[in-house]
């Protein structure tokens, strides 16, 4: 009969034959061992299959799941949670790493405050090209145990201020719970962290923050998703908001404050589509950029939130006035002058989006 652990963690696994090793090391090494690592190969065409497969004749609590055809991260997710045996289940990302003690502060939270969902703050770490790390970000939740719907609900819309809340592989999820409720990832691009979070989080009545940063984000310019080009990015990160203010209508608790931080959500996305817009893999004109934003100024959540939009930064005040008062070629400008800071200073573009 297979042994019960008190920790699975399920970790996708496609083409980072690279950081691979790194990363399931950083988990062997834990100093708290009762877990089990589900390794789900997406049909990886490198040599992270036999990677997998190595780990798993070595250690007795590592398994690997092979896929035939290529499914995608949501997909590889839910086929490790279909498996799982342990009390909490952990996503953590296959070109990451965590600190070795992560597990054992995690327990020794839950033994002490048993919690649906446990969260833990990060460092990210930017990579260049060379593979030389250039910069470093930490970022940690207000140390805090919820058990009140109130207390909850706000916590939660601090964390999406502090883009804590959107991530599965910060957070640890009590097992049952999960499964009582029924949710899975969907298969989408960009926001299925946070489609994941809201759905658990709904009518979630624990969650604990813990003032840590044990998980390295491992950002590589030349790999991350911010490098690349995603026709539909504005349109998923509007349905991001949407869904934060369709969870706090239904929380009736859609107040002032969860606007503003919509609002301030609203325009960031709307400054990174901009300059996004803007590269050549984008195939539009400045006139197709000119009736983009204009179609912005016509949109209903827009609409509902630009008299909110209350800048927490210098670099998003001028931004913000072009938004309210509809200024189009202000708008392009500023996200021209994005786009080029983020080419020729990718460092540079990295801590401006720390500050805006």
């Amino acid at each position: 009969m297979k042994k019960t652990s008190f920790f699975s963690i399920v970790m996708p696994v496609y083409n980072v034959e690279k950081y691979l090793d790194k990363a399931i090391q950083s988990v062997l090494n834990q100093s708290f061992t009762d877990f089990e690592i589900i390794l789900v190969d997406d049909c990886s065409p490198d040599h992270c299959p036999d990677i997998c497969n190595q780990y798993a004749a070595k250690y007795s609590n590592v398994s690997v799941i092979h896929h035939e055809e290529n499914k995608g991260l949501s997909m590889s997710r839910n086929s490790g949670l279909d498996v799982a045996s342990g009390r909490y289940i952990w996503f953590m990302d296959s070109d990451d790493y965590v600190e070795n003690n992560l597990l054992q502060k995690v327990y020794d939270s839950i033994r002490e405050n048993p919690a649906e969902m446990i969260l833990f703050g990060l460092v990210e770490d930017y990579y260049n090209k060379n593979g030389e790390l250039t910069y470093s970000k930490e970022r940690k939740p207000q140390q805090g145990f919820m058990t009140e719907k109130d207390m909850i609900h706000e916590k939660v819309i601090d964390l999406e201020l502090q883009t804590l809340f959107g991530y599965a592989w910060n957070k640890i999820y009590q097992l049952d719970y999960l499964r009582k409720s029924q949710v899975k990832f969907e298969k989408i691009t960009l926001i299925e962290d946070i489609l994941f979070n809201v759905k658990f989080a709904e009518n979630m009545q624990s969650m604990n923050c813990l003032d840590i940063a044990p998980y390295h984000y491992n950002r590589r310019l030349e790999t991350s998703l911010t490098s690349v080009y995603v026709m539909d990015y504005f349109e998923l990160h509007r349905q991001r908001i949407m869904l934060l203010y369709n969870l706090y209508e239904k929380w009736e608790c859609c107040d002032e404050k969860v606007k503003t931080i919509l609002a301030g959500l609203y325009a960031r996305f709307t400054l990174s589509a901009i300059q996004r817009n803007c590269s050549q893999e984008s195939k539009m004109s400045i006139g197709d950029q000119k009736a983009w934003i204009e179609n912005v100024f016509r949109d209903s959540l827009f609409l509902n939130l630009v008299d909110s939009m209350i800048p927490n930064s210098h670099s998003m005040q001028i931004f913000m006035y072009a938004l309210k008062k509809r200024i189009v070629w202000l708008s392009l400008a500023i996200g021209r002058g994005v786009f080029l800071v983020k080419n020729e200073f990718p460092i540079v573009f990295a801590k401006f989006k720390e500050a805006r």
